[in-house]
């Protein structure tokens, strides 16, 4: 999501479940950081791979879209919830449309159900850190490697087993080590083109007119499904994407 500062409102109530959470996992993360240079690809279709380790990505931040040049990303931060979070699954069930869901590692712990739901519906799981901190990237490589790897294994545990294959640092917070580390995780840093700003709540209208404005700076959009009222975010997601599809674009998953 778009960077803000920390400490206020729902972001200072995801830190204090982190803290909680790390206070009992810390030093005991059986995920160990791989800062070396990460190459290859992952399979392309359908969700993470289970039961096998990761194979190591591109560490570039993408955003180009696998469904070609009118192909268009929908992501979705800050979930899973249990009152937003269904409501976008049923706008992208009507609309025929697979998503990327960047979750925050104690949102997963918290709804396990609602990740599972999110994979089996066929959508993709990208990690959004434990504790969405916006300043990641001015904290020490241990703190960086911790809120990585632990949202990792939080979301791939409520998953049942599907690993994220997305790391998309909150805010936009990448470091070189951050991406080096989760690329050789199999997950490929993800970046935004288009911000809707639809966590400032703006309107259901200016989430709409963002999208139709600055779609073509590039097809990755971003939306969010949790951290308050979404009913503007749900609202513009049933508009937005039947008129994509009559200008003539397809929805795809970022590139891997």
């Amino acid at each position: 999501m778009a960077r803000r500062s920390v400490g206020q409102g729902w972001n200072s109530r995801v830190v204090g479940a982190a803290l909680a959470v790390t206070v009992l996992a810390g030093g005991v993360s059986v995920w160990t950081a791989q800062a070396g240079e990460a190459t290859g690809t992952a399979p392309k279709a359908g969700a993470s791979a289970r039961g096998k380790a990761p194979k190591a990505v591109g560490v570039t931040i993408a955003h180009a879209s696998d469904a070609g040049s009118r192909g268009v990303n929908i992501t979705i931060d800050d979930g899973p919830d249990p009152e937003w979070t269904p409501q976008v699954l049923a706008v992208l069930e009507e609309n025929g449309v697979k998503a990327t869901f960047c979750m925050v590692g104690t949102q997963a712990q918290a709804h396990p159900d609602l990740v599972k739901k999110i994979v089996a519906a066929g959508h993709r799981l990208c990690d959004h850190t434990v504790s969405h901190n916006t300043a990641m990237d001015k904290r020490p490589e241990a703190y960086q490697s911790q809120q990585i790897l632990d949202a990792e294994r939080m979301i791939t545990k409520a998953s049942g087993g599907v690993r994220p294959m997305y790391y998309r640092a909150p805010g936009g917070a990448f470091t070189p080590y951050s991406r080096k580390l989760a690329a050789s995780r199999g997950m490929r840093p993800l970046g935004w083109n288009v911000d809707t700003k639809d966590f400032e709540r703006p309107g259901t209208a200016a989430i709409v007119a963002t999208v139709e404005e600055e779609l073509p700076n590039g097809p990755t959009l971003l939306f969010h499904d949790a951290g308050g009222d979404r009913t503007q975010t749900v609202e513009a997601l049933r508009q937005v994407l039947p008129e994509l599809k009559e200008e003539g674009y397809s929805f795809g998953f970022p590139v891997r």
